[in-house]
């Protein structure tokens, strides 16, 4: 004959496990604004280039992806450096954002 299953405490520890993961994202996230520099920008420029990030065309997250993908492959000061030019980019994304805007100002 089978064992009866603990319903309540298999939920319980699949609860446990989805707040782990969830703060382990968060220090993850927390870990990589720190080291692309990021964290020198005031929360609210982070913030609004995030929300432009997230509205960005498909073609522009693929370079993003690409140099980030770079930046995790180089890992080291060296990338650091390079990222926080990014990061002026990224910051000077009023230049990047035109486009973004555009198409906003057109939906």
């Amino acid at each position: 004959m089978r064992k009866p299953r603990d319903f309540d405490a298999e939920l319980q520890a699949l609860t446990n496990k989805a707040k782990a993961l969830k703060t382990k994202k968060q220090g993850q996230l927390g870990e990589l604004v720190i080291a692309t520099g990021a964290d020198a920008m005031s929360i609210e420029q982070l913030a609004g280039a995030l929300l432009d990030a997230v509205g960005a065309d498909a073609a522009r997250k693929e370079a993003w992806r690409k140099s980030g993908a770079a930046f995790f492959c180089g890992g080291g000061a060296r990338v650091s450096q390079g990222t926080r030019g990014n990061a002026g980019g990224a910051s000077a994304s009023g230049s990047g954002a035109e486009p973004p805007a555009g198409e906003t100002g057109a939906a």
